[in-house]
């Protein structure tokens, strides 16, 4: 569903999007900022942690953005998700966006939003999935890693990939900057992504994302030194 939003006087066409965020929330400041900078045809409306302490809240709230914290410990987990969802769709939510949502959802959850519910992950999928990609990565001495934007499946960081970026890792890389090399680059891909899929240009075919062709970012906006972009974006 989309709505006319007021932005800094003048009135834009958007998507309602919500947010699922357990941490700092920098990929939900890349896409609120997106929004502001008139990058996306999209807003946040709605961000739901379960971490009573992530700065997430507090991001949304400067931006006068509805921000909830869902205490794991009140209900079970089909209740819980059956509470954001109901939330969600109080909001009038057309994509759903894990951004450092430490939770696996649902299998209703995720079958009831598939193909409108897609997450960001620090590393090449289907390389180096969980919560320590970056860690992993170097452990296991890549030369190359990345981020990825996938649509959710019932599996962890498994289901179809959206758009991926390939960022090298350097000699004596430590975890905290290939950390935040990445982060830059996921802050790119991820309100691509949205654009994306407010422009009707995602198409999933098994296991495969087909992007449509139109307009490339890579031609509108800065791109980072080195860094390998995907067709699409």
């Amino acid at each position: 569903m989309r709505e006319l939003v007021l932005v800094f006087g003048e009135l834009y066409l958007m998507i309602s999007v919500g947010v699922l965020a357990s941490g700092s929330g920098t990929d939900l400041q890349s896409i609120i900022d997106a929004s502001e900078q008139q990058m996306i045809d999209a807003k946040v409306s709605i961000v739901i942690s379960d971490n009573k302490e992530a700065f997430a809240l507090k991001r949304a709230r400067n931006h006068d953005i509805a921000a909830e914290y869902m205490n794991p410990k009140d209900l079970n987990k089909t209740e819980y998700d059956e509470a954001i969802d109901k939330i969600f769709s109080d909001y009038n939510v057309s994509l759903v966006v894990g951004a450092g949502y430490m939770r696996l959802l649902t299998e209703k959850f995720v079958k009831n939003w598939f193909g409108k519910l897609i997450n960001i992950h620090p590393a090449l999928l289907p390389s180096f999935k969980g919560i320590q990609a970056q860690k992993d990565a170097l452990d296991y001495g890549v030369k190359i890693s990345g981020c990825t934007t996938h649509f959710v499946d019932t599996k962890m960081d498994h289901g179809p990939i959206i758009l991926q970026a390939a960022v090298m890792i350097k000699e004596n890389d430590t975890e905290d900057e290939l950390k935040n090399r990445i982060l830059e680059v996921e802050h790119q891909i991820l309100p691509r992504t949205i654009q994306l899929f407010v422009e009707n240009r995602l198409k999933i075919t098994g296991r495969c994302v087909h992007v449509k062709p139109g307009d490339s970012w890579k031609d509108k906006y800065p791109v980072i030194p080195h860094v390998l972009y995907p067709d699409g974006y």
